[in-house]
């Protein structure tokens, strides 16, 4: 069994059942690079401050850029893995790395840099959807299709207007990880277990060696602080909220009762029975990542919710629905990305549906109230004539890209207005 890093006043093994419960490196392996990086840089700091001479620091990072990057073994965590594998590279210099160190502070600063790096992959796989969104926002700026509120149709739109709304939702997306990152950008290494470290290290100077703009300001929440891991598990679970609205609407698009877009063949399913299927699988595993996006973050907040300071072992469990998050994100923004390039559009049903007698209804309301009658009489008047619509419409000179032109108010459905708008938001996402 391996040398545990701790033990020394303990007679026995440990149970097996109790390595069940608490060896964490099926798992935290994850942050292998993440650990060698803090433990980089933490060395440098103790030669800093004289704990290693010029020659034991040389040894020990030499050591650590030779220990590989682990599949499987009998260790306790990530972290058990790095000095053991450091050990047998060089030797019993290797136990001074952990001088002034706890695994309290390390675990801290290796899940932050694992986060900050998580963050930046959620931003650019973001990005790239909201830009295929917005290029097709571009290309179809002025293709009519009908409007929805309550699932009933209301008022015709632009299929690009469409693409804005969502390019709008994932800007915010956006700004929600870079608050995260900004908030969660301190280092704890130097914290030690709880107290701080008794070593003279110069924490700001090691905060900025390993990327952080600014070291904790108290060793207790140094260690025991998980907000960043909450707000990027908010970020991602409230981005998957937006992607599963996406996919509810598309879904309905493709739909046989629907018909206004089909699906590029790389981006759906067949049926085993029905020969004639093409199935959604994309889209519908989209709302199913929602859910369980939301329920990462609920539990998270639920674990930490009755913890006292510091440090509990109820945190080695807030790893594992940060590193699920992780996988979803990089898989499905991806796809969905494909999936919005590869999307082909009937125009034509679009318009004729967008068209339609019940969608020029509030077209000739506002017609009618553009004669001076009062709106809520001409809303009366026409809601008491549906049936006239037609002729009313012809009436008043009421046509579809009529009513599409006079919707140029700024966030408007206006082809131009449209236009505009997609590429600001090409030229922002650009940045």
């Amino acid at each position: 069994m391996t040398q545990k890093l701790w033990g020394g006043r303990f007679e026995g093994e440990p149970s097996p059942l109790l390595r069940r419960l608490n060896d964490s490196f099926a798992f935290d392996r994850e942050l292998f690079d993440d650990d060698v990086e803090g433990s980089i840089a933490w060395a440098r700091a103790l030669a800093e401050c004289g704990v290693l001479d010029d020659a034991e620091l040389d040894l020990i990072l030499g050591g650590l850029m030779r220990v590989e990057t682990p599949s499987d073994g009998d260790y306790e965590d990530v972290h058990s893995y790095v000095e053991a594998r450091l050990y047998e590279t060089i030797g019993p210099v290797a136990g001074k790395l952990h001088t002034g160190r706890s695994r309290n502070d390390q675990v801290a600063t290796d899940l932050k840099l694992w986060l900050k790096r998580a963050c930046e992959e959620a931003v650019n796989a973001t990005k790239a959807l909201a830009a295929a969104l917005a290029h097709r926002a571009s290309e179809d700026a002025a293709a009519p299709m009908p409007g929805y509120t309550h699932s009933k149709q209301a008022e015709p739109i632009t299929f690009g207007h469409w693409c804005l709304a969502y390019v709008e939702m994932l800007r915010r997306d956006l700004d929600r990880f870079a608050s995260a990152v900004g908030r969660g950008d301190e280092c704890p290494l130097g914290s030690g277990a709880l107290a701080g470290t008794p070593l003279a290290i110069d924490r700001d100077a090691l905060a900025r060696s390993l990327g952080f703009a600014r070291a904790t300001a108290n060793s207790i929440d140094g260690v025991s602080d998980r907000d960043f891991a909450a707000d990027y598990l908010s970020a991602a679970a409230l981005l998957l909220a937006h992607l599963s609205r996406l996919a509810e609407d598309l879904i309905f698009f493709t739909s046989d009762e629907a018909g206004y877009a089909e699906l590029p063949d790389a981006m759906a399913t067949g049926s085993s029975r029905m020969p004639q299927k093409k199935n959604p699988d994309v889209l519908e595993l989209t709302r199913g990542y929602a859910a369980r996006g939301i329920g990462e973050l609920t539990g998270f907040l639920a674990l930490l919710k009755g913890l006292p300071l510091a440090y509990d072992k109820d945190l080695q469990l807030d790893k594992e629905p940060l590193f699920r998050t992780r996988r979803v994100i990089g898989t499905l923004l991806p796809a969905l990305t494909e999936l919005m390039a590869g999307l082909a559009l009937d125009r034509d049903r679009m318009r004729a549906a967008a068209g339609g007698d019940a969608l020029i209804a509030t077209a000739v309301a506002d017609a009618l109230a553009a004669t001076g009658m009062p709106f809520r009489e001409a809303h009366d008047q026409v809601s008491r004539n549906l049936g006239d619509l037609p002729s009313l419409a012809k009436k008043h000179g009421v046509t579809l890209e009529g009513m599409l032109a006079k919707k140029s108010a700024y966030g408007g459905t206006a082809p131009e207005r449209v236009k505009a708008a997609a590429f600001a938001a090409k030229e922002s996402l650009k940045s």
